[in-house]
This record gives C-alpha cells, sequence and structure tokens, in this order.
C-alpha cells in the first residue's frame, strides 16, 4: 500500500480540509454517484462514493490516489478509473470497514494490482 495511493498528492485543485462531501464522481467514462463522506488523513485519505441507483445503492470507498482533478466551483471530483472497475471494487460496509486495515489492503491491491476477485468480504 503507497501513500501515494492513499493520498490527494495527485489531485489537481485538491485543497488541504476541504469538504468534498456531496460533490458528484466522474469516473472516466461517465458519472458514478457523489461524496458520501472523505478524510484527509495520512496515509489513509479517501473518499466514500454513494452510487445510488446505478449500483443499487451500493457504497464504493476510493483512495484518494485515484482522484486525478477537484473543481470546487463544479462541485465535482474526477476519478482515473471506469465505471466497471469501480462497480468491480471491493464492496463497503461502513459498520465494518472504516477503520479497517486489512480492508484498505484490499482495496490498495485492488487499485494497484488489477484486483479481479470477487466483491464479497
Amino acid at each position: 500500500m503507497s501513500s501515494g495511493l492513499w493520498g490527494y498528492e495527485g489531485a489537481e485543485g485538491y485543497a488541504a480540509g476541504s469538504d468534498l462531501t456531496g460533490y458528484r464522481v466522474e469516473a472516466t467514462d461517465g458519472h458514478i454517484g457523489k461524496v458520501d463522506r472523505h478524510t484527509d488523513l495520512v496515509d489513509s485519505s479517501h473518499i466514500v462514493v454513494d452510487t445510488g441507483p446505478w449500483i443499487f445503492g451500493r457504497e464504493v470507498l476510493l483512495p484518494a490516489g485515484t482522484i486525478t482533478r477537484i473543481d470546487a466551483a463544479e462541485e465535482t471530483v474526477w476519478v482515473n478509473r471506469t465505471k466497471d472497475e469501480v462497480k468491480n471494487s471491493p464492496e463497503f460496509d461502513k459498520d465494518k470497514h472504516t477503520d479497517d486495515p486489512e480492508y484498505r489492503r484490499q482495496v490498495g491491491d485492488y487499485y494497484t494490482d488489477g484486483y479481479t476477485g470477487g466483491s464479497n468480504l
């Protein structure tokens, strides 16, 4: 798990302390949902995206390193992943995974190594 994946260093337009809650989230091939919550903690920065009806209301956790650009005026976050990559990401359960290092490792592996396993944690 590299700190680059879990930090906002590559996100154009990111301002430390910004509240991204409610921002629209765009994958490389279209809209995927909105930011439900986010964190900018060192080595574990991420956003949680509420996908709404797109994948049946599922929430997904995206490491901050997947974010390429943030536009505060448009309240939009762009990520460098496709809709399918996000859809097939490890399942997120806010009651079990928020502070779970093993889950963060699994997500990190998925986004750095092309994880193709199931999403049934």
